[in-house]
């Protein structure tokens, strides 16, 4: 296919370098001028992405960089200390330096952990983020947040480190599985009800088109959600204050991913928190009923989860007290105002967390 490339948006913040987000279909040969100047690339991926990553690999060898593949766990297995620690032995190996740079092809799972492993070897090497599923290139590829998970938590252990760009090259997307699109949709209706009302309303229009990589309005869902991150983030890259926004769903949606041990998706648990928060918003800040009730008729439409088991509950409690928002032991949440209009409420009765949560389970 031939390339066809447009620069999204350029991510810059106080001292930080700025990074590009590139756009577009075939652009694997858009890599090599990301890394510029480094002599060796390792190319990080799942083995199921061998086919992706060969053109990438290939363009890399033709640039002149002496490429060296590195294969890592598929999804959430991959956001482990024993699998960066593997990746460390394989910098060490492929001979990466810090004038070197390591590329990341995968969801986000395989984005989180090799920014993670990038931003710790030598102190920090160059990463490039090629993201393949509509949940990384919507959320995980971008803004410079990496982790890993923990038994104690998810993302628990991270650090923040900018990649020097993100390609985001759609002709993967064709042969995404529905269920993988559904699944990162989440975070685009998140993206909507935060700060881009336009997004819930091209989903209501044509809620079939929106569950499929190949629906009319799949590019422009792809980059408003883009925007609503990069406009977020360029203006708080380490989370001080209004990065905060975009972990509206995600206090409750991390936790049942925890109870689950990770054998829920990810977009899967966000979507139950999303409606989560939204019944929170109503009891705390007043949002209204309208709003409270298009939150689940969205994300109903698109065949995304709603509800919780009730017997849950306390374990779900225990596992959002250890969230990376909490402050001094006070649980913390993003809710909703108005769509577009997000706060963060301080440490509710855990009555009133126990009451919406019945909403989340009938």
């Amino acid at each position: 296919m031939t390339a066809s490339v447009g620069r999204l948006a350029s991510i810059a913040h106080g001292g930080e370098l700025p990074y590009d987000v590139i756009i577009g279909h075939g652009l694997a040969g858009q890599v090599p001028g990301l890394v510029r100047g480094a002599g060796v690339v390792a190319v990080v991926r799942p083995e199921v992405l061998a086919d992706v990553a060969t053109p990438i690999v290939d363009a890399l060898a033709s640039a002149g960089h002496e490429t060296r593949v590195i294969t890592i766990p598929p999804g959430e297995a991959a956001k482990s200390l024993t699998a960066v620690a593997a990746l460390w032995d394989a910098f060490a190996e492929a001979g990466v330096g810090r004038r070197d740079a390591v590329v990341a092809v995968g969801g986000g799972a395989t984005t989180d952990v090799t920014g993670f492993a990038a931003a710790t070897w030598l102190r920090g090497v160059r990463v490039v983020h090629v993201p393949t599923t509509l949940l990384a290139i919507v959320d995980a590829a971008i803004g410079g947040k990496t982790g890993i998970n923990t038994v104690a938590g998810k993302n628990l252990v991270g650090a923040f480190h900018n990649p020097s760009g993100v390609v985001v090259d759609l002709t993967t997307l064709s042969t995404l599985p529905v269920d993988e699109w559904v699944n990162g949709m989440a975070e685009v209706v998140k993206a909507g009800f935060i700060a881009d009302p336009t997004i819930l309303d091209l989903v209501e229009a044509d809620p079939d088109g929106a569950r499929r990589p190949d629906g009319p309005h799949s590019r422009e869902l792809i980059e408003r959600s883009i925007l609503v991150k990069t406009d977020v983030v360029s203006q708080d890259l380490r989370e001080a204050g209004l990065r905060e926004a975009l972990n509206y769903g995600h206090t409750l949606g991390h936790a049942i991913e925890l109870v689950e041990e990770f054998r829920l998706p990810h977009g899967h648990a966000v979507s139950i928190g999303l409606v989560y928060a939204a019944g929170l918003s109503r009891t705390t800040v007043g949002l209204s009923d309208d709003v409270v009730a298009r939150h689940r008729t969205i994300l109903d439409g698109l065949g995304l989860p709603t509800r919780f088991r009730p017997e849950a509950w306390d374990q779900l409690l225990a596992a959002m007290q250890r969230d990376k928002k909490v402050r001094a032991g006070r649980v913390r949440f993003v809710v909703l105002e108005g769509v577009g209009k997000p706060v963060v409420v301080d440490a509710p009765e855990a009555s009133v967390l126990e009451s919406v949560y019945a909403e989340v389970t009938r």
